[in-house]
């Protein structure tokens, strides 16, 4: 079965699975409901949780990414049945009276150690979000408008990626080629941002980010919905909800950071666009004007120019085994932990090409499992990312549950001539995501509930952007890149070439991602919205971004994130803040630190979400 789960040898397994784990979670509500108040009460409570995540999680990875569409299907099923029952306990009053009875009681609350209380806490915050507080009416209308909510997101999703269609003669006869034909009609997938030809660009932004009438409405019930749900339980808005627990705490911090952050690039994003510019007016004299589908292509060309560095003369030197056995190389000086590939066996993955890792410390042994789905196939997303497949947790007798973690890539096949190569992107995505699975498998908790990245989304992305550092540093470089066929070491003019040239443009990229976080904290503040979703990003783009908005485009129906970062956009931003702290305070003088690498690991990443985020930033 996937995962060695032996219900899901078949699709029809996960209704199976499904019903074991709501089997579960009737029990220990019961059970929950009649112990008296004590650290048992939390024990119950993450067993609780634990049962339906092991199931949720998994099906949220194997409805994204499994080849046969059954069990995509029996997966998305099981997803929302669980999603329900989570949101009807979050309204259950009787299990709320159970937590509540342990936080009143202070003397068994003083008695508890700090995690047991804070999941506690946390636990309770569930409830409250969820509004436990309401009267049963409008608890109700609670639960119906977070399973409307999970609704809308999945479809507001797949609109995101759906390609748009046009009638070919429109469009100039010698770009047509660019795009996939279908009868009369060329479909645009995409926006062609590295496409060297301007028109190209222009067509591809104008076509796949002309308004969807169906997609906009979704998106106006979405940032609605939230928002009643929000107002109906307490507060002013949908991201007043979301930020309570994160780092940033509420909207008008997250409000304070990114104006400091766009008055410090202003100055130097102003330069990058004239220097687009210019290469703009080289190449295209007639058409001098900067305009938004302009700016990856020409900051791309900018740092080519300068620094030539075509992905072609580094690929060689990035095999995918290379940057394993860097990776692992690093890992074990940094935190004694070694990668082993393991056999898998049948049944247990979703693709021949996925492989198994155990993460094996040099004193404590086993720490868990990373399944490395890192090639294209069709069918498959092409976001890179990292699932919780199941968290780990002490469990009742005694041994602990090992994490469970599969991390998505979209790398080339190995052909006949060449194992895989990695463009030095491709290469630091690798490191990045391997960021995520170490907090993973590190996140040793008593809790499910708090294991590895479970912890307010902006610190989550602290240790994974805090690899790319790792990643763009030529002594961790030099340790494993090799030229695949003369096993030759990268030059280390070529690294420097590589370093120095992301910080070309770098102002201006940062603000483009200042605009769109934005964007994410005025569509979850107050309602009703002053204006249409479409003139706010009119507004909004030319006030914090600089560029041009385009007529007849709605890139907010395109804006994936607005999923699963909801009013949290701007945590990559805040997590590269923290990231590049920790960076140049801990590791820029020795990247191989071990006492330093052991003490990231007590301060930060051993405590997931089980300790206040900045009071991990702080030690």
């Amino acid at each position: 079965g996937l995962f060695g789960v032996p219900e899901l040898s078949c699709p029809e397994g996960f209704q199976e699975a499904q019903d074991k784990a709501l089997q579960e979670s009737e029990q220990l509500v019961q059970k929950a409901c009649s112990t008296p108040p004590g650290p048992e009460t939390v024990m119950i409570f993450d067993q609780l949780s634990d049962a339906l995540c092991r199931v949720a999680d998994l099906a949220d990875f194997v409805k994204i990414a499994h080849p046969d569409f059954a069990f995509r299907e029996a997966a998305e099923e099981a997803c929302r049945n669980i999603g329900t029952v989570v949101e009807k306990l979050n309204t259950d009053v009787e299990l709320c009276q159970s937590l509540r009875r342990l936080l009143a009681d202070e003397i068994v609350m003083s008695s508890l150690d700090p995690e047991t209380r804070r999941v506690a806490e946390l636990f309770m915050f569930d409830f409250e979000i969820s509004g436990i507080h309401l009267d049963e009416e409008k608890r109700k209308k609670a639960v119906n408008l977070n399973v409307r909510i999970l609704d809308l997101c999945n479809e507001f999703l797949t609109g995101t990626h759906l390609p748009n269609k046009i009638d070919k003669h429109v469009l100039p006869e010698h770009i047509r080629y660019n795009f996939t034909a279908e009868g009369n009609y060329l479909q645009v997938a995409g926006l062609h941002a590295d496409c060297p030809d301007d028109l190209v660009r222009e067509a591809a932004y104008k076509i796949f980010l002309y308004p969807n009438a169906e997609q906009l409405s979704r998106l106006e019930e979405l940032l609605a919905s939230r928002n009643s749900l929000a107002q109906l339980v307490g507060y002013d808005t949908f991201a007043h909800r979301a930020l309570q627990g994160t780092m940033a705490k509420d909207p008008e911090t997250v409000r304070q950071f990114l104006e400091k952050l766009s008055d410090q690039l202003s100055k130097r994003t102003q330069k990058d666009f004239e220097m687009m510019t210019k290469m703009k007016i080289k190449l295209n004299p007639q058409n001098s004007k900067l305009m938004p589908w302009d700016h990856p292509y020409y900051s791309g060309a900018l740092r080519a120019e300068r620094y030539n560095i075509d992905p072609g003369l580094y690929c060689p030197f990035f095999s995918l085994g290379a940057c394993m056995e860097g990776l692992n190389s690093l890992f074990s000086r940094l935190l004694g932990i070694s990668l082993y590939a393991e056999q898998t066996q049948r049944g247990e993955v979703w693709s021949e090409d996925v492989r198994k890792l155990a993460v094996v410390h040099e004193t404590e042994g086993l720490l868990g499992y990373i399944y490395c789905d890192f090639f294209q196939r069709p069918d498959k997303p092409h976001q890179d990312c990292h699932f919780t497949v199941r968290g780990g947790r002490l469990k009742e007798n005694g041994e602990y549950q090992l994490p469970v973690v599969v991390l998505m890539l979209s790398l080339p096949h190995s052909t006949r001539g060449a194992p895989t190569l990695l463009s030095p992107g491709m290469m630091e995505n690798l490191f990045h995501e391997m960021g995520h699975a170490m907090h993973s498998m590190l996140g040793r908790t008593r809790y499910q509930h708090v294991t590895g990245t479970r912890c307010p989304t902006d610190f989550a992305e602290v240790p994974s952007i805090l690899m790319e550092y790792f990643a763009n540093d030529y002594r961790v470089v030099n340790q494993f890149a090799r030229h695949y066929k003369t096993g030759q070491p990268l030059p280390k003019n070529m690294v420097s070439r590589l370093c120095e040239s992301k910080k070309v443009c770098a102002a201006a990229d940062m603000q483009l991602q200042v605009f769109y976080a934005a964007l994410d904290q005025i569509y979850h503040g107050k309602h009703p919205l002053k204006n249409t979703t479409t003139e706010i990003l009119k507004e909004t783009q030319e006030k914090v971004y600089g560029l041009p908005y385009v007529p007849n485009t709605a890139w907010q129906l395109r804006f994936s994130h607005l999923v699963g970062y909801g009013a949290k956009y701007y945590s990559y931003l805040m997590s590269r803040a923290v990231a590049s702290m920790v960076w140049k305070q801990c590791f820029a003088q020795d990247p191989f630190d071990r006492a330093m690498g052991e003490r990231y690991r007590r301060e930060m990443l051993a405590h997931g979400g089980g300790k206040e985020p900045i009071l991990m930033v702080q030690g």
